[in-house]
């Protein structure tokens, strides 16, 4: 049953009133606007109907204070009137009443207007409630198209947008390029669900360390992305990238993983590396390579490595002071072992050089193959490719370089070595292997191609970009 609030300071209206809606509505009635207000501030209504003449406060102060309060900005107000002129009629509306009814009210058309007035405010109502539901249906499909589907992080597109609209207004900070270290390897090892858990427990770990106003987000694979609002300390900065760091290596740990896992995060701050997204995600992400080359499970500032290279122009050595710095490192024994990403570029490197001078370089190819019947599990197949790697790099030389080309496979770059040396190498590192591996579940078969060949391993240019 709905619910009629009549504000009237004549009894005489109100029980006449009362008298025609009791039977199809619960009536309210009152004799000052005092006592609507108090009324409204916690009972409920579905419609008001309001006298204009009255002592204290009239009708249109009335809705005024009525329109003011949370519970009845939007209660239809019909008025009660025994003014018939249009000047008043006009005021009525205007004020914001949706309709009027003449004093002395007819019983048939106080009901049927009200009737009408309730009907309307249904379907108002209904629209009202349908469109705040199509607003949220579509801000929740802007916002998922603005996430990232596994850890729920923003993406790139609306990190970039949002950050950018940050640093207009002003906003200051440090930008955070964040990377798992030996991901790869847990994905391979233990799956991709264990890939994805670890990366759902990575955005819960930054979500832990964040601030209200920071955004985060998720790059992409293993990558990801804080900027980091209102705060400018380098020790604040590097004490939340500490934490990060040292919290998600502990969970790792707990995880058991036997991937050698860790986090590195290069840190950009405003204004100094960069007053818009891609100047800071440059710069952070040319903090995070510094990270990357100097053993990884750090943080590294943009600005601190800018600081050495002045440092080191500001220096003035000579070519034999330079070399003697740059192989400081340098145990000059046994061969490179890189990773696949650097062995590319420094394969297509020697391959130019090649190209440009009479040089005998071969490229060997050593495959892994399980003996007949015979199924190596994840821990075993790659403690062989380890006791295969360390036999090459025993049996080579330093200006050799190496690097895992598959789960079963390792490429050797044999520098200034013809065919028949560079099989005598092989057959060396092999022999080698199997004076380490002692399981005698695998063999270890190798081709050999000279660099320039047409057709290496049955690919034109093995690794050419």
């Amino acid at each position: 049953m709905k619910n009629i609030l009549i504000v009237d300071d004549n009894k005489l209206n109100l029980t006449a009133a009362r008298k025609v809606l009791s039977g199809d509505y619960k009536v309210i009635p009152v004799m000052r606007g005092s006592q609507a207000l108090t009324y409204l501030e916690s009972g409920e209504c579905d419609i008001i109907l309001l006298d204009i003449n009255m002592p204290e406060m009239d009708g249109f102060e009335v809705l005024a204070k009525i329109r003011e309060t949370e519970r009845g900005k939007n209660i239809p107000v019909i008025f009660l009137t025994a003014d018939s002129d249009s000047e008043t009629e006009t005021r009525c509306f205007k004020e914001g009443a949706i309709d009027f009814i003449a004093k002395p009210f007819v019983p048939e058309v106080m009901l049927s207007r009200i009737s009408r007035v309730l009907e309307l405010e249904d379907l108002r109502r209904s629209l009202a409630d349908r469109l705040e539901q199509k607003t949220k249906e579509v801000s929740d499909i802007k916002s998922k198209s603005h996430q990232d589907a596994l850890t729920g992080l923003w993406n790139r597109a609306h990190t970039e947008e949002t950050v950018n609209a940050m640093l207009a207004e002003g906003v200051s900070g440090a930008l955070m390029m964040i990377d798992m270290d030996n991901f790869k390897a847990i994905n391979d090892n233990y799956g991709h669900i264990a890939g994805d858990q670890t990366l759902k427990m990575f955005a819960d770990t930054l979500r832990k360390y964040s601030a209200e106003g920071d955004v985060l987000c998720r790059i992409g694979g293993d990558e990801f992305v804080v900027f980091v609002k209102d705060v400018t300390s380098k020790s604040e900065i590097g004490n939340r990238a500490s934490d990060i760091i040292s919290d998600m290596c502990y969970k790792l740990e707990q995880c058991k993983f036997e991937t050698n896992s860790s986090v590195s995060i290069g840190i950009a701050q405003t204004p100094d590396d960069g007053t818009e997204f891609n100047k800071l995600y440059n710069s952070a992400d040319k903090a995070l390579y510094y990270v990357k080359q100097n053993g990884k499970n750090a943080f590294h500032f943009f600005s601190d490595r800018l600081q050495e290279e002045n440092a080191r122009g500001g220096r003035t050595v000579d070519l034999n002071y330079l070399r003697e710095f740059m192989s400081r490192a340098d145990s000059g024994r046994g061969a490179y072992l890189l990773d696949f990403e650097s062995f590319h570029h420094v394969y297509n490197f020697i391959r130019r050089f090649v190209e440009r001078n009479s040089h005998d370089v071969q490229t060997v190819l050593f495959t892994i193959t399980e003996n007949e019947n015979v199924e190596l599990d994840v821990a075993e197949t790659e403690l062989v490719l380890e006791l295969l790697e360390k036999a090459i790099y025993i049996s080579l030389r330093r200006s050799d370089v190496s690097t895992r080309y598959s789960g079963k496979q390792v490429i050797v770059i044999l520098m200034d070595a013809n065919e028949e040396n560079g099989d005598k190498v092989a057959k060396r590192i092999i022999e080698c292997f199997n004076k380490l591996y002692t399981g005698g579940r695998v063999t270890i078969d190798y081709g050999i191609a000279r660099m320039d060949s047409e057709d290496l391993f049955g690919k034109k240019a093995l690794l050419e970009e």
